[in-house]
Order: C-alpha cells, then structure tokens, then sequence
C-alpha cells in the first residue's frame, strides 16, 4: 500500500506541475493559432462555462473543502488502493485550478478550440479531470458484478 501512496503522491505532484507550468508561460505571454485551436489567455473566475461565477471569492473556498473531503474518503474507504491513477489526476488538476482561484482571483485557462463549432475554452487541468472521469467509469463498467 505503500507504494500505491507514494506512486499517487507522484502522480498528483507530476499533474499539478504540469498544469502550472503551462499557466505560466500563458501568463507570460505564449500564444499560438491555428485553424482549429487556439492557445490564448482567459480567466474564468466561475466553473465550467463560468457557471457560478456569482459565487464570488467563496468558489475557492467551496471547491478547497469539496477537494479535502473528497481526498479524505477516497483514502478512509481504501478507493485509493484501485483508483490512485484516477484520484491523483484528478486531485492533481483540481488543486491546480483551485490555487489559480487563490492566487490569480480565477482559473487560468488557455486552449480553444474553434474548428466546426465554438467549444468553451479549457486548459491542462480540466483535461486531466475529464480523463480520470473516463478512466473511473471505465473501471466500474469492466469491473465483474457482485451477484
């Protein structure tokens, strides 16, 4: 179990790095375009498709408890031992769009894609969050049935 602990921790470590780094050279100024996807600036002080962003300076706060509580019983129920790819990708990216909140007052997001139709605009984080969801629902449907 140990080894699963430090793996997740590494993972987690890894995710929220990455996504970091990426904000940073945003923020520093990288873009890029294509015919299809561009790599641009926006601050998303709500949620998916700024949903909730009336919530204020309290979202950070609310997302913060929802990321503790959550960390705190996928370890007490033992999930950790099966999901810790999932969890820490998702722990990972949700720690990083949280201290976005705390430290640039909002998410810092960046890819939009464009090409066919307008899709809200996201970033590394999100992307990681969406995979260990995918990744989760997967496990659950190949897993056998208890009868």
């Amino acid at each position: 179990m140990l080894k699963v602990i430090l793996y997740f921790w590494a993972l987690f470590a890894s995710v929220f790095i990455i996504d970091q780094y990426i904000k940073y050279l945003i923020l520093e100024g990288f873009r890029y375009q294509t015919e299809c996807i561009d790599i641009t600036y926006a601050l998303n002080k709500g949620v998916a498709f700024s949903m909730f962003a009336w919530v204020g300076e309290y979202l950070k706060y609310i997302q913060s408890a929802l990321l503790l509580f959550g960390l705190s019983y996928v370890f007490a129920k033992g999930y950790v031992r099966q999901y810790w790819i999932p969890i820490a990708l998702l722990v990972g990216g949700g720690v990083g769009n949280v201290y976005d909140r705390f430290i640039h007052g909002g998410v810092v997001d960046y890819v939009y894609w464009h090409c066919g139709f307008n899709f809200a605009i996201f970033n590394f984080a999100d992307v990681m969050i969406d995979l260990a969801v995918v990744i989760i629902l997967f496990l659950n449907f190949r897993a056998p049935k208890e009868v």
